[in-house]
Order: C-alpha cells, then sequence, then structure tokens
C-alpha cells in the first residue's frame, strides 16, 4: 500500500479531534518523505495508535514511530531502539533500556533538523540488526494489530 492510501490509518484515527489527526498525518508524512524505501507498520491498540517504520516488517527493526493516545490526545514521535542514539542536544524523552521520544503538541516547534539527525542515525542502527537481507521490504503499509471487539463496538456506537 503505497504512501497516498491512508484509509487503514483514517479509519483507526476517526474518534481522534480534527487537530490531532492533522499532527499524525504530518509526521506521517514527515517520515515517509525521508524514508520511503521503509514499511509503514501500523498498530491499532486500545490505548493508543501507534505508526512505526521499519527495513521490513518486524516490529523489531521500526527505528521511528509516533504514538497518539486515546485518553489525553499526547503524540509520541518515538525510536524503538533510541536508547542507542547519540543524541547530542538531549531532545529525547525516557530512562528505559530502549524506548526514547519526544512529546510533540504542536508540530510548529518539532525540532524537524535535529530530528532527521536522530532519524538516520535510527535507520542505521535498524538496518544493522537486519540479519537476513531477504526480510528486507520496500515501501508496504501494514496493519500489524487491531484492537478487535472493543474498537469496532466503539466506532459504530451512536454519539450521546
Amino acid at each position: 500500500m503505497p504512501k497516498e492510501d491512508i484509509t487503514d490509518l483514517l479509519f483507526f484515527m476517526k474518534t481522534f479531534p480534527s487537530e490531532v489527526r492533522e499532527r499524525a498525518l504530518w509526521l506521517r508524512d514527515f517520515i515517509w518523505n525521508l524514508y520511503p524505501q521503509a514499511n509503514e507498520l501500523i498498530y491499532d491498540n486500545y490505548n493508543a495508535l501507534a505508526v512505526g517504520w521499519s527495513p521490513t516488517e518486524k516490529m523489531g527493526h521500526i527505528f521511528c514511530s509516533f504514538a497518539v493516545y486515546r485518553g489525553n490526545y499526547n503524540t509520541h514521535f518515538g525510536f524503538y531502539w533510541g536508547a542507542e542514539l547519540s543524541d547530542p542536544q538531549k531532545l529525547l524523552i525516557g530512562e528505559g533500556k530502549q524506548y526514547r521520544y519526544l512529546l510533540v503538541n504542536d508540530i510548529a516547534v518539532f525540532p524537524q533538523q535535529e530530528v532527521k539527525k536522530l532519524v538516520d542515525e535510527a535507520w542505521q542502527n535498524s538496518l544493522a540488526k537486519v540479519k537476513d537481507p531477504m526480510q528486507l521490504t520496500q515501501g508496504k503499509t501494514i496493519v500489524k494489530m487491531v484492537s478487535g471487539n472493543k474498537r469496532e463496538k466503539k466506532l459504530k456506537a451512536p454519539k450521546k
């Protein structure tokens, strides 16, 4: 599925306010424009909608992602292996062993140039983790997980 096909993503974002959808679509375009050869993996979970990019179809190879949380509409732009990035500007939040992110609630102040450097480092890091070159694929959009019945009921429920 090419970058232009956003049908599944728009379906999963139905319940988000328009400014949240716009922010998510802007972040999506930001990465697609930098890495059109990457694959987009969409995870529709009960608490958040997450979209990651990977040189393969595997979650373990995701080099960057964004997640929009359903309760508070916070948006994280993150790095699956962020703890391994240099981050000279100290932009990334998190102290765990792996994931690091930026809180993005206003794209007008999103540090694009600094993030591009982090994304490039993350891409190289992700490629180094791919042990079997046969796993490399390009430009796909893949829905990896859907929060089945709860999501369907919520989307179909009449507004009060």
